[in-house]
């Protein structure tokens, strides 16, 4: 049975990663709330702004849903409902990670050492102060400032009841500023370590996506006859409460139902990028294989910095091949003015067929991770059932282990790393996940896939890239078909740094507006 949501009753970022629908520029906001009528009042008024899930297109423009220029999302934390004035029977039916918040579960998301709390951005010093996030996504600055200005208006008017909180490092604290990495006067979807990010994210039930965007991005199925070469969507339930889960059952949920039916929780993280330590490290090691520090940066991550798949594309002339195919058809596609019609459907086709072989690939045929290592971090981040041993389709057996782990990603890069010998500066990745459950979903993978290698019988091995580690280890494994020897890679350093976070439930409409209106009622 096919899964209908009302798009119109849930927030947009949950159902649209921004960035890709050509929204390069944002602002994360974070307020206080020190007199709950002010702060419900300014609920209110945020409502009508509100970016909902609802397609953006042609056919929906008569119903008000012509793409914006601007977006708008808002989450609040446990101490932030609290303040909203929500009843204690509701404030405990919240699961407890969420409850707790990010820094007190540090020692589960390895925020120790450099991660450490006390390194963070100064807005986050106060545990209880950050009551509400705020996203603008915007297609320009000019169209994101003029949002902004539109809220600190509201703000202004609560007379002292809501403050935009300050002490966010970077060139205004006041809001945490966000923008794609733009080469030649054109946004890209790279990171400051320069890989292609953004690239595979999951497919759930009711999304608005063509039927074949779930292939690479759903779970593979046991009934391949029945779905897209073998694919089929997630459960709705591991990213939106109030829906069935891959359980077939409701994920635990606060009450009343209302309150929590279409919301969701996100985590938020602020990760600094250690670029002069990633770009030395790779170099070292790249002297000992024979693709160089591009084939250690593709090790590392999985994927070569241009997003080809290693398993599928396991050398560079491979990957360098599908990079000038990739801009030779976007080229005749977006920015060639003289390419006709004809040439402009064959780059269609082309791209079509690079971004399925960017997401819809197995581990099959590289179980014993020749091609792509078992310990990389595309691999720990979604296994893709190859946490299945021995298994030479991997996919006959349930998925369970790997389904119920997913994440939803968002977020957009942040500042300059145009010195790409140096660690300091302020730039890295605001990081995003939404699920269901924290604790179940972004915090196994973090503490069991990220900080932790046994799933994938590497022991204490950490996540080559996004991990803890201040002297780590990785094994590179050698590929007995071309005679490349094992590579031991030592004394790697911590390339990313936690600079703040915290976690946040992001309600409906209907939630936000009873939320406004002082009728949350879980008897």
């Amino acid at each position: 049975m096919t899964t209908r949501l009302d798009l119109n009753d849930i927030q947009g970022n949950i159902i649209k990663g921004y960035g890709r629908f050509g929204f390069p520029k944002a602002r994360y906001l974070f307020f206080n709330f020190s007199n709950g009528e002010s702060a419900r009042k300014f609920v209110g008024q945020l409502v009508p702004l509100i970016t909902t899930g609802a397609p953006w297109s042609e056919e929906n423009i008569a119903q008000g849903n012509r793409k914006p220029d601007v977006t708008t999302n808002v989450a609040f934390t446990y101490a932030g409902l609290r303040e909203l004035g929500l009843p204690d029977k509701s404030m405990r039916s919240f699961p407890e990670d969420f409850r707790m918040g990010m820094k007190a579960r540090r020692a589960i998301l390895g925020d120790t050492g450099k991660n450490s709390p006390k390194h963070w951005d100064s807005i986050w010093e106060d545990n209880y102060s950050v009551h509400m996030w705020m996203s603008i996504n915007g297609t320009g600055d000019a169209v994101v400032e003029t949002r902004y200005q539109e809220i600190s208006a509201l703000v202004d008017a609560s007379n002292g009841g809501v403050t935009i909180l300050s002490g966010h490092s970077g060139p205004n604290p006041k809001f945490q500023a966000a923008s794609a990495i733009y080469q030649n006067g054109v946004p890209t979807a790279k990171e400051h370590f320069d890989y292609v990010d953004g690239i595979s994210d999951p497919y759930f039930e009711g999304q608005t996506k063509r039927p074949e965007d779930v292939i690479g991005a759903g779970k593979v199925t046991r009934k391949p006859a029945a779905t897209p070469e073998g694919w089929e969507p997630i459960k709705t339930g591991e990213f939106l409460l109030g829906h069935r889960d891959e359980t077939n059952e409701y994920p635990a949920a606060p009450i009343p139902r209302l309150l929590s039916y279409n919301g969701t929780f996100m985590v938020y993280r602020k990760l600094h990028e250690n670029v002069g330590a990633f770009e030395s490290y790779i170099n070292e090691m790249g002297k000992y294989h024979p693709d160089g520090k591009e084939a250690i940066a593709a090790k590392f991550a999985g994927r070569w910095r241009n997003g080809a798949p290693i398993t599928k594309y396991p050398t560079k002339a491979d990957a360098d091949a599908f990079g000038s195919a990739w801009n030779a058809a976007t080229t005749s596609l977006f920015y060639n003015p003289e390419a006709t019609a004809e040439e402009k459907m064959q780059a269609r086709k082309t791209l079509e067929k690079l971004k399925k072989d960017r997401v819809a690939f197995k581990y099959d045929d590289d179980l014993n991770g020749s091609r792509c290592p078992l310990g990389s971090h595309i691999r720990r981040a979604n296994p893709r059932g190859a946490l299945e041993y021995g298994e030479k389709e991997a996919f006959k057996v349930p998925g369970a282990l790997t389904d119920r782990r997913r994440i939803l990603r968002r977020g957009l890069p942040y500042g300059d790393s145009s010195d790409r010998t140096s660690n300091d500066g302020d730039h890295g990745v605001i990081f995003m996940a939404i699920n269901a459950n924290i604790a179940r979903q972004f915090e196994f993978v973090q503490q069991q896939w990220m900080n932790y290698g046994n799933d994938f019988k590497r022991s204490n091995e950490q996540d080559p890239i996004v991990s803890n580690q201040d002297s780590g280890r990785a094994i590179i494994e050698g590929d007995p078909k071309t005679g490349q020897p094992p590579i031991f890679c030592s004394d790697i350093p911590r390339f990313v740094e936690t600079r703040g976070g915290e976690y946040f439930f992001i309600p409906s409409l209907t939630a936000l507006r009873m939320i406004a209106d002082g009728i949350i009622d879980p008897t």
